[in-house]
């Protein structure tokens, strides 16, 4: 499979707990398109709801392509995301429940078409994240101590 990673939401996975990950695909403006391959979109203020049997990106900002003329895309537009229906009413129903949001994970194109891998997740609570920063630097310390010996 060729993929090549267009945006990481690293922020997620100190936020949430990832239960889930699903791949949609991702309703783009040709200048989207080329400024994705210039590799200018932020996933950070992210989100995915499920209005009327679709599934929106909201919040995902891609940068106007470089080299367009004075007619481009919005920056920070509402995206479809491409999914079957049946996964759009099991993603509904999941999110109804308490504490459970929608976030992109990452942008990436796969044999040549944009994705977006998109996670159910539960939001962290404070002691959480404390509790996962000492894991990563004990995992960390470790693999140190590896590498000297």
């Amino acid at each position: 499979m060729n993929e090549k990673i267009i945006a990481t939401n690293r922020k997620a996975y100190h936020e949430y707990f990832i239960l889930e990950k699903y791949e949609a695909g991702i309703e783009l403006f040709g200048s989207e398109v080329k400024s994705l391959r210039e590799g200018s979109a932020n996933l950070k203020e992210g989100y995915v709801l499920i209005r009327d049997g679709n599934a929106i990106l909201i919040g995902v900002r891609i940068s106007p392509y470089s080299h367009t003329g004075f007619k481009g895309h919005e920056p920070s537009r509402e995206r479809q995301l491409l999914l079957n229906k049946r996964e759009i009413i099991k993603l509904s129903k999941k999110v109804a429940e308490k504490g459970l949001t929608l976030i992109p994970l990452r942008m990436y194109f796969k044999n040549g078409w944009a994705k977006i891998e998109i996670g159910l997740a539960k939001g962290k609570k404070h002691f959480d994240k404390k509790e996962s920063i000492k894991k990563r630097d004990i995992k960390r310390d470790t693999e140190r101590e590896i590498r000297k010996r």
